[in-house]
């Protein structure tokens, strides 16, 4: 279902792709496809991805901003972190 979504998204080539919880009720297996097609989804586009997986935050992600309450908490620095991967979560 996520493999549809995406490609929806997609269709009206958008500058920007929004993804909330992309991975969050598949098994670890579909999880791995769908991150592989966001990072490669990223590779022209700008991805924001909602998360509460930090392993694939922390896995693919060039930015990560994190939030409690309300208010911003964290935010890495991609530029000082190393390999920019354009997906931001």
């Amino acid at each position: 279902m996520q493999r549809v979504a995406i490609a929806r998204a997609l269709a009206n080539d958008p500058d920007i792709l929004l993804c909330d919880e992309p991975t969050g009720a598949l098994d670890s297996e579909t999880s791995a496809q769908i991150m592989s097609l966001i990072q490669e989804v990223a590779q022209d586009k700008l991805v924001v991805m909602v998360t509460h997986n930090a392993d694939i935050a922390n896995e693919y992600a060039d930015r990560i901003i994190s939030f409690t309450d309300g208010q911003v908490t964290d935010d890495s620095n991609p530029h000082i972190e190393g390999k920019r991967k354009n997906l931001l979560i």
